[in-house]
């Protein structure tokens, strides 16, 4: 694990024993620093039980702390944690800020840190993948992998990669990444921000923690990401703040067979920018776009079947995000392609987002809570068929289903509605596809693999 002698003597708190809650812990007590603990669950709170201090902050005297150290899903705008820790002057800060004051104690290294409203994970597992296979030392962390601060240090010359929430951001001070990546800002988690303006405001906090002589680069494809990148090329020497010109490696595309449609042109080309930074030469980029594996539940190709493609994009939990999966795939010999399975909990009450690519779905399927209003939103756009439940989705595109075309679970809406999280419906999508289209076939299908990402909750 990563440990600091800048932890020892001092007091924290630490609210929320999940990975990440329960990786702090161990770090700050390997450091030598009191610790104290809370969490709603009893089992994590026994498993420390002699090792640290039990305390609801919103009980126990908090005078004297060094920082409270909250897991990124605590609702600050709401919880009254908040202003218990301004009254005693405790700042409440995450993992990642732990992870930026211990940075001086590890051998030198490189931060990478991405953020943006969608395509971060795929781009930071690309980052990572593209550096490991050019034989640099690298991990990865933040929202994506291990925690953090559960890894073991790089050696000298390591790149640590980083994937950043908005919330990560708002609990973090003073990370100054040697490059960093913004690659879209569009309206999302809009219940723990006073607004829009405000959680484009936090995406552009890692930016201003950098130093005026690192790298930056930006998707600048929507006005929020544009602005926070004319802001930071005012106070950077020239080509330290870049757009990101993902034109340049159109005729590539093909040659990446995870990486398609338009959104993983620019996220390899912002990958590449980065990679670039880290000392990466154009044929060492070039090999890790072509063997990039993927990510699981973010277009993830999970098998082809009588000629017919199937592909898991449950982590496209709202329109923003399903829009470019649906542009990925367009009509070939004019004949249209997709069977869009689509539905959930939904965020919003549209899909306009997806509506300049509803030329591509050949029949959508409509599932869960939102599947009836997705279906009156899609009626007289294409042929409709009301399903409910996933596996039954799933039957009868396989049914429709003709060579070439493509099966795509890509919901536009959360999970919570049928499934624990997007991670267990990808999961159900697939064993149907290995059940339905592959004859129970699961190697053919691809889910004997392991693969190392997974969140860091």
């Amino acid at each position: 694990m990563i440990t600091a002698e800048a932890f020892r003597g001092k007091r924290y708190h630490v609210l929320g024993l999940a990975r990440s809650g329960m990786a702090t812990v161990e770090s700050l007590l390997a450091s030598g620093a009191e610790v104290t603990v809370w969490d709603r669950r009893a089992e994590p709170k026994r498993q420390l039980e002699g090792r640290a201090n039990i305390g609801d902050p919103l009980e126990i005297d908090l005078t004297g702390f060094d920082a409270i150290v909250v897991s990124p899903g605590v609702p600050l705008n709401t919880h009254p944690l908040a202003e218990r820790a301004k009254a005693a002057g405790v700042p409440i800060i995450g993992d990642i800020e732990l992870f930026a004051l211990a940075r001086s104690e590890l051998p030198p290294h490189k931060v990478v840190g991405i953020t943006g409203t969608n395509g971060k994970s795929t781009t930071t597992a690309l980052v990572h993948h593209l550096l490991k296979t050019a034989g640099m030392a690298t991990t990865m962390g933040g929202n994506i992998g291990l925690p953090i601060l559960a890894q073991e240090p790089l050696p000298e010359g390591g790149v640590y990669v980083l994937e950043l929430s908005s919330y990560q951001i708002d609990l973090t001070r003073s990370l100054a990444c040697e490059a960093a990546a913004l690659l879209n800002i569009t309206p999302d988690h809009l219940d723990r921000y006073d607004g829009f303006a405000d959680y484009a405001f936090a995406k552009g906090r890692l930016f201003t923690m950098q130093g005026s002589g690192q790298f930056a680069v930006f998707g600048c494809a929507d006005a929020p990401t544009r602005a926070i990148q004319s802001a930071e090329a005012e106070r950077r020497p020239e080509g330290q703040a870049r757009c990101v010109d993902p034109s340049r490696w159109a005729d590539q595309q093909d040659n990446w067979p995870s990486l398609q449609g338009p959104h993983n042109l620019q996220n390899a080309a912002i990958a590449a920018q980065l990679c670039t930074a880290m000392g990466l030469n154009a044929e060492q980029i070039e090999d890790g776009l072509r063997s990039f594996p993927g990510l699981p539940h973010r277009m993830e190709r999970v098998a082809i079947c009588d000629d017919v493609l199937f592909v898991n994009d449950s982590k496209a939990t709202n329109p923003a995000s399903t829009a470019p999966a649906l542009a990925a795939f367009p009509p070939e010999d004019e004949e249209k392609r997709i069977h869009w399975i689509c539905g959930g909990l939904a965020k919003e009450d549209n899909l306009d987002d997806c509506a300049p690519f509803f030329g591509h779905v050949a029949r959508a399927y409509t599932i869960g809570e939102a599947g009836p209003m997705f279906a009156d939103l899609l009626e007289g756009q294409m042929p409709v068929d009301r399903c409910e439940m996933l596996p039954e989705a799933v039957r009868r595109a396989v049914e429709n289903a003709r060579a070439n075309d493509v099966v795509m679970l890509s919901p536009a809406c959360a999970s919570f509605d049928q499934f624990r999280d997007y991670e267990v419906r990808g999961e159900m999508f697939k064993e149907a596809v290995a059940e339905i289209a592959c004859g129970g076939d699961r190697a053919a299908c691809g889910l004997e693999a392991g693969n190392e990402w997974g969140t860091a909750a």
